[in-house]
């Protein structure tokens, strides 16, 4: 059997071990959830009216078209935070070592892990857009290419942000400490311009808001759904995404190659 065939068989295996986990204790993606859904309602519900005024528009419907592709991305953010809790735990209780001790590729455990997560963040964003759906949001101006252009963008940014994730969990000392170190990728989408313009922010804080991949794949993801322009933002987010794999990937192949050492 050849080294790649081996790698695709053993990674489908470790694919399958993942979502059976994720399966089994769904609770912890549901956590994951409710910060993105409880965000999209809040933000529709309590301060929509006000906010629409600050988009230009005129009512809460307005606001629901704004805000929902920012919480597309940060339902994104919110799930890979499972996958760096999982790596961890993993790491910590004693199966990676068992692995070790067994005839498999030895990359297909983390790429079971990237596999899976991308899965699970696809499946997040399609049940919080079935969420923002049933509560106004539409996009009929949006052609079945730019459909698929923005499912692709999602997937990739997906992919980039698991990379980054499985090299937290792997760098963390146990399941609470990749928890916290992973939070970031989902407090960055808060400052960015998911919920209000960057050009509406203070002058000292908008690069913070602008310098960063969630920006320009919101914008991105609006121009797709929305027919807003999207200008640089398109290359952007592609090289933000690529990035973040190619980074996450070298990081957490060299972590998990030297604990096997």
């Amino acid at each position: 059997m050849s080294t790649l065939t081996l790698a695709v068989r053993d990674s489908r295996t470790m694919l399958r071990r993942n979502l059976l986990h994720a399966r089994r204790y769904p609770s912890l993606t549901l956590n994951l959830l409710l910060t993105p859904v409880m965000l999209l309602l809040l933000f529709v519900y309590l301060f929509g009216d006000v906010m629409s005024a600050g988009i230009g528009g005129t009512d809460r419907s307005d606001y629901i078209a704004y805000i929902v592709p920012g919480i597309l991305l940060m339902t994104i953010g919110s799930t890979v935070i499972g996958t760096a809790v999982s790596v961890a735990t993993d790491m910590n209780e004693g199966i990676i070592a068992r692995f070790r001790t067994m005839a498999i590729h030895r990359g297909s455990v983390i790429v079971g892990h990237v596999l899976g997560s991308v899965l699970q963040s696809v499946a997040s964003v399609v049940l919080v857009g079935a969420v923002a759906v049933a509560i106004g949001f539409r996009s009929a101006d949006a052609t079945v290419l730019e459909w698929l252009a923005a499912l692709g963008l999602l997937v990739l940014f997906a992919l980039g942000l698991t990379w980054i994730a499985v090299g937290m969990g792997l760098v963390s000392p146990n399941a609470e400490a990749a928890s916290n170190t992973a939070m970031p990728l989902i407090l960055l989408p808060l400052i960015s311009s998911a919920f209000i313009p960057v050009d509406t922010m203070p002058g000292w804080f908008r690069p913070i808001a602008e310098y960063q991949p969630f920006t320009p794949a919101i914008e991105t993801l609006r121009g797709l759904l929305l027919g807003t322009e999207i200008g640089n933002n398109g290359w952007l987010s592609i090289a933000w995404s690529l990035g973040l794999a190619v980074l996450g990937y070298r990081w957490a192949t060299a972590k998990f190659d030297s604990e096997s050492a």
